[in-house]
């Protein structure tokens, strides 16, 4: 329902990323599986997530009787350690270990280094064909008609940096992961009490907003968000001025909100 609220075409989504097993992180997963076959959908769909999810997935088909028409990939994770579990041309997809009640998973997702920016006036000037560009922003040289060399950095200049993301999901204060999320150019943490509720963070296995800002300061990322907040706040302010405190890029997530990472 909130896809279609804020209009993202579900049908595009091709991989799913589960944190952990509690039910505000995967019951709506059914729903979404079952609109996606109801729609047509053909393509396949990837899911990462504990591997009891399959089962309930499973469970959950057959008692429906369901058969979906399009493949669905189940990639089970190891929660013993941090590991690559996606890798295409553009992006690369880690696991973050998280500290909580149950096995927990967050995620980086890294940019693959960008080519480099071709100069149009340059290209141009020397009459560069066009089947030799892709060569060109991977770092060769550009050897013109009459044997004339013309070198890369004449023709181009350096990539955009790379960007990266984290995700924190539900977690205990955990500076482990710090090295791992070193300067994410964007970090989602878990925020759900204010520091007044520490006890009750240490009891459920969460994070104050303090905490999470001291995670983002530490590991130098470039803007916080927080979010999980506890139903008990009706008034949001209280925490993000927690976390401002601390590190003041830091924003709440809020339904529908768009930011650019990076």
């Amino acid at each position: 329902m909130q896809l279609r609220r804020f209009s993202v075409k579900f049908q595009r989504i091709s991989h799913i990323f589960i944190s952990h097993l509690h039910g505000d992180h995967f019951l709506g997963l059914a729903g979404l599986l079952s609109s996606m076959h109801l729609l047509g959908r053909t393509q396949p769909l990837h899911i990462f997530a504990e591997q009891g999810l399959k089962t309930i997935i499973d469970t959950t088909h057959a008692a429906s009787r369901t058969v979906l028409q399009y493949p669905l990939h189940f990639h089970p994770l190891n929660f013993g350690g941090s590991e690559v579990i996606y890798e295409d041309e553009k992006m690369k997809v880690s696991t973050l270990i998280m500290r909580h009640s149950v096995p927990c998973c967050g995620f980086l997702f890294e940019e693959r280094p960008l080519p480099l920016k071709l100069i149009r006036e340059k290209l141009e000037k020397y009459s560069i064909p066009v089947e030799l560009l892709e060569g060109i922003k991977h770092g060769a040289d550009f050897i013109a008609p009459g044997g004339m060399v013309v070198p890369n950095k004449e023709l181009t200049l350096p990539p955009l940096p790379q960007r990266r993301y984290a995700c924190c999901s539900d977690t205990l204060y955990n500076e482990a992961i710090i090295p791992q999320i070193a300067n994410a150019n964007l970090l989602y943490h878990e925020a759900t009490f204010t520091s007044d509720m520490q006890q009750r963070a240490r009891q459920t296995m969460h994070s104050t907003a303090h905490e999470a800002a001291t995670i983002a300061k530490l590991a130098g990322a470039g803007k916080l968000i927080i979010s999980h907040f506890s139903a008990r706040y009706k008034d949001l302010n209280p925490l993000l001025e927690e976390a401002r405190a601390i590190f003041p890029n830091t924003w709440l997530a809020e339904e529908g909100a768009e930011t650019e990472v990076g």
